[in-house]
């Protein structure tokens, strides 16, 4: 049924909504929640090799790839291992969401220009103290997004049984 004092979007909003709707964090949220973060989202291109973050930084926004890729690595000594590759459609970034934290890997663009759009902490925690219902909601989606990396690294554990200690990363302190 058509209401004519439902809230309408602009094109460039409705784009920008469908975009991140298309995310695991943000699939759960209704245009209008997705719209209170639409004025948050800062657009910023970063060059080849650029780096977004290092490994240790404090972790103070989310970014997503509106265009391009971030290759997601870590630093072992004078090595670097790549962990993957973020690419259009992507977030990375999210452990900002626990407060007080740090990067947990570097990141560095890989293409000639990547766009990405930048939501500082800052601005996600005004959002959560305003509206609860959104926090809930996407430290659901946070819960379920940690589930499939502990997925993966567990499935990269069988393949590859015997190489590190799966028990170092489960009650270190025992």
């Amino acid at each position: 049924m058509w209401n004519p004092f439902a809230r309408k979007y602009s094109s460039a909003d409705k784009k920008i909504m469908d975009f991140l709707r298309k995310m695991l964090l943000f699939s759960s949220l209704t245009d209008d929640e997705l719209m209170i973060f639409l004025p948050n989202l800062y657009l910023r291109n970063y060059s080849k090799d650029e780096i977004v973050f290092f490994r240790n930084d404090p972790s103070q926004a989310l970014y997503i790839v509106k265009s391009g890729q971030i290759r997601l690595d870590l630093d072992i000594g004078e090595r670097f291992e790549e962990l993957g590759k973020a690419r259009t459609g992507d977030f990375f970034g999210e452990n900002c969401l626990v407060q007080g934290s740090n990067r947990l890997y570097n990141a560095i663009c890989c293409d000639t220009i990547t766009e990405l759009y930048i939501l500082p902490l800052a601005n996600i925690l005004e959002i959560f103290e305003e509206y609860p219902h959104i926090k809930s909601k996407m430290y659901e989606m946070m819960a379920q997004h940690q589930q499939e990396h502990i997925q993966n690294l567990f499935n990269a554990y069988r393949e590859a049984f015997g190489i590190f200690e799966l028990s170092h990363a489960y009650f270190k302190n025992r």
